[in-house]
């Protein structure tokens, strides 16, 4: 449990510290986009700064013609005016009125009835529209109506070839256009006409209107000096500078927000990577330090079982000495001249009950004893045939029919040891056939250093579920076994770093493979 609690704290850790590299990565994308939007608006208030200036370099007397202020326009559009356009950046540039109607643009169409007019700008994925970025020096007087800046529209026909204004019918008294003044105007009595009554205190009340009409139309351009108060200031309502509108290309804040956003996706594809991997880290080390517990623990039960191991040893060696007396003893009773046939009998039960505790005892303390291969090169077939020979009398008293085969092969395998595990796997074939068997030993090479060796008997075989269980110690299939004939191969096979696998001889048998054997160069 204080493992298992110890893993969930450093795997959320672990997550939490990923977690917060993701939020800390994304909050930066975030600040960097903002930091190109900001820096798109710099650069349309400078491009809004120049056209000012500009506006105010052409101005004469608060009035810019549209065609020039056009054509300023489209050298902005086009970047040829100024530095801080990049090329293609600026889209269009609308200049509005105060009813934010449009009086003069260049470049793209734009629409400035839209949501921009009311939020001042708006970013859509290729451009975004700017709503006076800065004050062009357009205000509205008290009556709505701007007083700044005029953008003329360029003259009529009539006003182009000088015809001027429509011709105005004179006033009561005033002579009419064109005819000669009077030759003497200080006689009016002789020609019996009566002036008018002069108003010595001032000029009179048409005479003043009439002079400050003049006065109020000589600050307009020559073709608008013609028109009323209220023509005019129509025409300045819809003609007066009081808005701009700037379209860009977001072509940079898309480039910086993508490059920002692989970089930051490296980092967390990195981040991602090293959390994964800390997370294999501390798995394969609490794996690890599992796995050292468990080896210290085999460790001790190992150093146990090899005292328990020693002292069964030792205490077989010594149950063997008194059960050889005890065997003696009834071998020299059974010998006795004057000894009654039932003793006789008796005795000869006494020596095969401890012939076989006997045999019992000499494999256990064989099983128990340490194996130390000393390896030398090896004649297999030499060896096969001496152990053939060791088994002749087995083989004739079970009429049983053994064959050796293969290839003529030399091993490197301590003499002793292989010599054992071949007797007892013959041993184990022969008690397995049960008379009128046969049993085959053949040797092949598997590979230019390696070579396979097996032991085959038609008797009844070995069921699947038993094939693994055979080698464990005191487990047989015989009734006169020990179960410990097979466990002591294994050990053999083991110790010399084979492998040892019973296998089903079709149609009927068994197959004790030993494979992996290393040929002799």
């Amino acid at each position: 449990m204080e493992l298992t609690r110890r893993n969930l704290l450093v795997y959320g850790l672990i997550l939490g510290v990923w977690v917060l590299v993701v939020g800390w990565q994304v909050e930066e994308h975030v600040r960097v986009r903002e930091a190109a939007k900001a820096d798109l608006r710099g650069r349309s208030k400078d491009i809004a700064n120049t056209l000012s200036a500009l506006i105010r370099g052409m101005r004469f007397r608060g009035v810019i013609p549209q065609d020039r202020l056009e054509a300023v326009l489209n050298e902005l559009v086009n970047g040829r005016t100024n530095e801080l356009v990049k090329s293609s950046e600026l889209i269009s540039i609308v200049l509005l009125n105060a009813a934010n109607e449009q009086i003069a643009w260049a470049g793209k169409p734009i629409d400035p009835q839209n949501e921009a007019m009311q939020h001042g700008e708006r970013w859509g994925t290729k451009t975004v529209t700017l709503v006076n970025p800065v004050d062009l020096g357009a205000t509205l007087t008290s009556e709505g109506m701007t007083n700044a800046t005029f953008i003329a529209p360029p003259p009529t026909n009539s006003m182009r070839d000088g015809r001027g204004p429509p011709r105005r019918e004179p006033r009561p008294g005033e002579p009419p256009p064109g005819s000669p003044p009077p030759e003497n105007p200080g006689t009016a009595a002789d020609t019996n006409v009566q002036a008018a009554p002069t108003n010595l205190s001032g000029p009179p009340p048409e005479r003043e209107t009439r002079r400050r009409d003049g006065e109020g139309r000589r600050g307009r351009p020559p073709w608008l000096r013609w028109m009323d108060e209220k023509e005019y200031q129509a025409l300045i309502e819809k003609r007066g500078l009081h808005g701009l509108v700037l379209a860009l290309s977001t072509e940079s804040v898309q480039n910086a927000s993508s490059r920002d956003l692989w970089l930051r996706s490296i980092i967390l594809a990195l981040a991602t990577v090293l959390a994964i991997g800390s997370g294999l880290v501390w798995l394969n080390l609490v794996r690890v330090s599992d796995l050292q517990i468990r080896l210290v623990r085999a460790s001790e039960m190992n150093t146990h079982l090899k005292e328990m191991n020693l002292a069964a040893a030792g205490l077989a060696h010594e149950t063997r000495n008194p059960l050889n007396i005890i065997r003696g003893i009834a071998h020299m009773i059974s010998k006795e001249s004057n000894a009654a046939p039932e003793i006789r009998n008796k005795t000869r039960e006494i020596i095969d009950e401890a012939d076989k505790v006997a045999a019992q005892l000499n494999e256990f303390i064989n099983y128990s004893r340490p194996r130390e291969v000393r390896r030398t090169v090896l004649p297999l077939g030499s060896v096969m045939n001496e152990v053939v020979r060791t088994l002749s009398y087995d083989l004739e008293e079970k009429h049983v029919r053994l064959q050796v085969q293969g290839e003529q092969l030399s091993i490197q395998a301590d003499e002793q040891l292989l010599r054992q595990a071949l007797f007892n796997l013959l041993l184990n074939a022969i008690q397995a056939v049960n008379g009128a068997g046969e049993i085959q030993i053949l040797a092949q090479k598997s590979s230019a250093s390696e070579a396979w060796l097996e032991v085959r008997d038609n008797g009844p075989g070995v069921p699947p579920d038993r094939r693994t269980e055979i080698f464990k110690p005191y487990f047989t299939t015989q009734k006169t076994g020990t179960g410990l004939g097979l466990a002591v191969v294994q050990q053999i096979v083991l110790a010399h770093g084979w492998d040892i696998t019973c296998l089903a001889n079709e149609p009927k048998g068994a197959i004790f493979r030993i494979s992996h054997l290393k040929l002799a160069a």
